[in-house]
């Protein structure tokens, strides 16, 4: 049996526990060192309605940030998922107004549009051996200028007939949010457990030794840009949802803040490391800060650059984590 499929030892295992362990509690103490600072500077902050609004808006985030986990740990990138998003929501919207189809069979296109991106996306960036950040580029900008044809580049009202995963349940909590929680503790489960999540893991890490040891990467990574492209649509569909409309121009920048809540929970931009939970509590930091600084007045300007420097930060401190894990 080669190296590259050697279960780990026991110390070894032991010792990613406790790192992961060491990042879980780090992540936690930063979450709530959040919370307590804007409580203290904002007296309405520390409410019920604040973290009901603070989980309603995630879920379309969380549920990017899970596929994108998985890309950066294949050491890849999707910039187009912002844009997905905004060309899923503008079919399904399109499907119920001029088409005539019912919600279910429009989500199901959505959904379709969302995966079918991804797979064009992975399959060209496979085919050609092309870095994905430049395919992913070249395809945000098709998928945005489809969303403009299909709407009309015109936003389109929907109405109630798609407010379904917007509904609030106990407490207020969206259906959304039950979902993206749902898809969370999924993602982690096939992260961690099952051999599409460990070959994911193995391609990240050493490549050249996955092909060595059997295992073929080019369906992997096509099969981890495909997933990223349904959980796109279907953040699309939570965010027309929400908004009981589909405007073209949604999504807009949020691949960016993607990226930065994956960044922020750990996962390398290297590739080879990363976990969909501490991605779920990066997704919290990201909502809690924009929150918390707009409660407290915070400008536009002062929100991006306060946002900015945290994911610098956070790479800092990956950077640093890897070069003390190599010394190790």
């Amino acid at each position: 049996m080669s190296a590259a499929t050697n279960p780990p030892s026991a110390p070894t295992a032991r010792a990613g526990l406790n790192a992961q362990l060491g990042t879980y509690l780090g992540l936690a103490v930063v979450l709530l060192g959040m919370v307590a600072l804007f409580s203290s500077l904002s007296e309405y902050f520390f409410t019920a309605d604040t973290f009901v609004a603070i989980v309603n808006e995630i879920p379309a985030l969380a549920v990017m940030a899970v596929g994108m986990t998985f890309v950066l740990i294949i050491a890849g990138i999707d910039l187009s998922v912002g844009s997905v998003l905004a060309l899923s929501a503008a079919l399904s919207a399109m499907a119920v107004l001029q088409w005539g189809w019912t919600p279910l069979a429009a989500a199901l296109l959505g959904l379709a549009a969302g995966a079918l991106c991804g797979l064009v996306l992975g399959s060209v960036s496979v085919a050609w051996r092309l870095p994905s950040f430049i395919v992913s580029l070249g395809m945000l900008e098709v998928v945005r200028g489809s969303a403009y044809l299909v709407t009309g580049s015109r936003t389109q009202y929907v109405g109630e007939r798609i407010a379904g995963l917007a509904a609030p349940l106990l407490g207020g909590v969206s259906v959304a949010f039950l979902i993206a929680v749902l898809l969370v503790v999924v993602g982690q489960l096939v992260l961690t457990r099952t051999v599409f999540g460990r070959s994911v893991v193995g391609i990240g890490t050493n490549e050249e030794a996955m092909r060595l040891a059997g295992v073929d990467p080019r369906p992997v990574r096509i099969a981890v840009f495909t997933l990223t492209g349904l959980l796109a649509g279907l953040a699309g569909l939570m965010q027309a949802a929400r908004m009981e409309a589909a405007d073209p121009n949604a999504g807009q920048g949020m691949e960016l803040r993607v990226i930065a809540a994956v960044v922020i929970g750990g996962t390398s931009l290297m590739g080879g490391r990363g976990s969909v939970v501490n991605t779920f509590i990066g997704v919290l930091i990201i909502a809690v800060l924009e929150a918390g600084l707009a409660q407290v007045g915070a400008s536009e300007p002062s929100k991006r650059i306060i946002t900015g420097c945290v994911i610098v930060v956070a790479v800092i401190v990956d950077t640093l984590r890897q070069r003390r894990a190599a010394r190790g």
